[in-house]
Formats: C-alpha cells, sequence, structure tokens
C-alpha cells in the first residue's frame, strides 16, 4: 500500500480534519489543529505530507521519526499538531487495513469504556450552578468550568471570592460527590494561585487545571505544597521531552496532552506511560471534534492511569457546529451513567461524514480566541 495524495478541510465551529488516501481505497481521518491558528497548521501539514506521498503508510513510528527528527527545528504547537493528525489518520488507516481498532494494535484493551466530563460555564462562567445540575441530571458524573475571568499578577479578593462563590454554587447545585474540575487556564498568576488553590479546598474539587501557565510549571512545587488539591496540566505542552522534567519533579497529579497537539496517538501513549511510571493520571485534554475524541478514546484504552476524557459536546464554543454532527453513527459516542464506551470499529472506530465536511468546508472558518486586557489597557491571559 502507498499513500498518494490528502486533503485538508476547514470546518466550523474552529476544526482542521485531514484525510490521507492510499492506492488501495482506504483511507485514514486526522484532525490536526491548534485553535486559532489552523491555517498555519494547514501550511505545516503541507510541508510535512511532502516526506509520505509515495510511502507505506503502515511505517508509522518511522514516518512519526521523519516528520519530527528530519527537521533540524523540532516540537512547538504547530509542527507536533501537524504530526498528530497525520499520526491519527495513518493510525486509521492502518486500523482499517487489519480491520481492527486501534486499541487492538497497541496490546488490547484495559478497559471497556472512560468516564468522561462535561463543560458548563463559558470564557467567563456565569450561572454554573444551574448549567451543572442539567449536566448532572443528564447523566454526566463529572463538569469543568473556567475558574477566574482574567486576573492581574495581584489582583482583588473580591475576585477571589467571585470564583469561591461560583464554585460553592456548583458544589450545592451537584451535592458532595460530582466531580469538578476547575481549569484555571492559565489566567491566573503563582501570587494569586496560591491563594485560590487553598480558598477552594473546602469544596473538594477533582482538580485545578493549569493554575499557572506551562513556562512557569516550576511554581507548580509552590502550589502543590500550598494545597492538597490534585493539579493537572499539560494541554500546553507537546512531547514527551516537555513532559521529562515535570514528571520528574513530581508536583503534577494528572497530566493533559492533546491527541491533536501533543504528536498524535504515537506519542501521547508514551507521555502516558511515561506518567504512569510516576504514578501520574491522565486525562487526555479534548474541547475538539470528533476525529480528536476517538484517538483519544483509543489512548485511553490502552492506559491503566487514564481515569477520564474530556470532549466537547455542548461546550461554549461549538456554536453553529457540534460534536457529533460530523459523523455517521453517532451512537459511538454514547454518554451513559457519565462513561462512553471505547469506540471498537476498525481504525479510530467512527466513520465520519464526508458529504458534510466538504459542504461545510466551502465556507470554513477564521476563528480566534478573543482578546482580553486588563483595566489598566495591558494585555490579559485569556
Amino acid at each position: 500500500m502507498k499513500i498518494t495524495g490528502y486533503e485538508v478541510f476547514q470546518v466550523p465551529p474552529r476544526w482542521l480534519f485531514l484525510k490521507i488516501n492510499t492506492d488501495e481505497v482506504i483511507s485514514g481521518w486526522g484532525e490536526p489543529v491548534i485553535e486559532g491558528r489552523a491555517e498555519t497548521v494547514k501550511a505545516a501539514v503541507k510541508e510535512l505530507m511532502e516526506y509520505l506521498i509515495g510511502k507505506d503508510p503502515s511505517r508509522i513510528e518511522d514516518h512519526w521519526n521523519t516528520m519530527y527528527r528530519s527537521g533540524f527545528y523540532r516540537g512547538g504547537p504547530i509542527l507536533m499538531s501537524a504530526i498528530a493528525g497525520i499520526d491519527q489518520a495513518l493510525w486509521d488507516i492502518k486500523g482499517k487495513l487489519y480491520n481492527a481498532p486501534v486499541y487492538e494494535l497497541m496490546g488490547g484493551a484495559a478497559r471497556d469504556s472512560i468516564r468522561v466530563y462535561s463543560w458548563i460555564g463559558g470564557d467567563r462562567p456565569s450561572d454554573v450552578g444551574h448549567a451543572a445540575k442539567e449536566v448532572v441530571e443528564a447523566g454526566f458524573t463529572a463538569v469543568k468550568m473556567n475558574g477566574t475571568e482574567e486576573l492581574q499578577y495581584i489582583d482583588s479578593y473580591e475576585k477571589i471570592d467571585q470564583t469561591v462563590e461560583r464554585i460553592a454554587a456548583v458544589r450545592e447545585a451537584v451535592g458532595p460527590y460530582v466531580g469538578i474540575g476547575i481549569d484555571f487556564h492559565g489566567r491566573v498568576h503563582k501570587p494569586m494561585a496560591k491563594i485560590l488553590a487553598k480558598e477552594l479546598e473546602p469544596y473538594r474539587p477533582m482538580f485545578i487545571e493549569e493554575p499557572v501557565l506551562p513556562e512557569n510549571n516550576e511554581d507548580l512545587r509552590e502550589i502543590a505544597r500550598s494545597t492538597s488539591i490534585p493539579i493537572a496540566t499539560g494541554e500546553r505542552m507537546f512531547s514527551r521531552w516537555d513532559y521529562k522534567s515535570l514528571l520528574a519533579e513530581g508536583f503534577v497529579d494528572i497530566i493533559q496532552p492533546d491527541l491533536s497537539h501533543a504528536g498524535g496517538i504515537t506519542e501521547c501513549k508514551k507521555i502516558l506511560s511515561m506518567a504512569e511510571a510516576y504514578d501520574i493520571a491522565a486525562a487526555p485534554h479534548c474541547p475538539l471534534g470528533p476525529i480528536a475524541l476517538a484517538a483519544c478514546l483509543q489512548v485511553d484504552a490502552t492506559c491503566h492511569n487514564a481515569f477520564i476524557q474530556e470532549q466537547s459536546l455542548g461546550i461554549h464554543y461549538n456554536v453553529g457546529s457540534d460534536l457529533l454532527d460530523y459523523i455517521v453513527d453517532k451512537d459511538v459516542f454514547k454518554y451513559e451513567d457519565g462513561y462512553v464506551n471505547i469506540p471498537n470499529g476498525p481504525g479510530l472506530g467512527i466513520e465520519v461524514n464526508e458529504e458534510l465536511v466538504r459542504k461545510l468546508a466551502k465556507d470554513g472558518h477564521n476563528w480566534r480566541n478573543p482578546v482580553w486586557r486588563h483595566k489598566d489597557g495591558s494585555i490579559a491571559e485569556w
């Protein structure tokens, strides 16, 4: 079998889909994207695919190393996201070739299903208690929300109190045992993160996420010493080499690599296995589309330390198009009692609605994240 070509589709709300074709009528799908930089990743996909045309798609490890190591400059969000989507599509092809789900090609499943959580609120969360109650009534056993709006390095206790009030409202609405993930979204700097972590302890969160930006991961040492809440991070880390020091230092409890950002199935399987050796849990990041989610679930199936999976159904970014719109069998991602079964169809286990993809790609999207500023006019972290 040889790779004969590829197509890239920029589809709403903010996604990029890749289809790789072969000379044996088998094709594979991937989702290479950095939210807000779809055109840039598309250009990187074009450059990287030059290595693969005419090659055997089943040599995935060799292709991964070619794409990663053959460029003198490597790593980072754009190149690793491009590699990620290509890698997903290659695994999809290989699974279809052997008529087996990807997880069977990686040693078989360690689980049949995995817990999922639902997003509530928005970029500036409000009425979260009511929203949390709705998703729990729909069957979810865990929710995640943005904890704060923008915060200065040193900010007011009024904003601390507002954050605590929101979390208190969610805990009151859902009861004592529903999981609550609180995403600091890198909006918080170390001085305020320490205060927030301590103030939120009475509400027993499932985790706090990205309490500081990943470029400040050394601050996790001090934050971890100030709280008993599990600390999660990793959505803006892109390879096992990015994770190496984080794991070794031991101040994170949950890693969150993104299967569309961190080198795809091949790399994230290795990252999760590295974390397992340090007794660290995994909750792969995935506020993206169905191809990315299917790839996550294939890796989750094989990793003992994966404990919960992010998914984007109903997330505030999915305006106009949502998670299930682009797949033929929507029951593949049927959530029951807070869990989803691992897809067991060939490859990634989903059938993409190619007709709809082609139709909506004609309009595409130009999604950008908002630009926030503090009251003094300086740029705020979004």
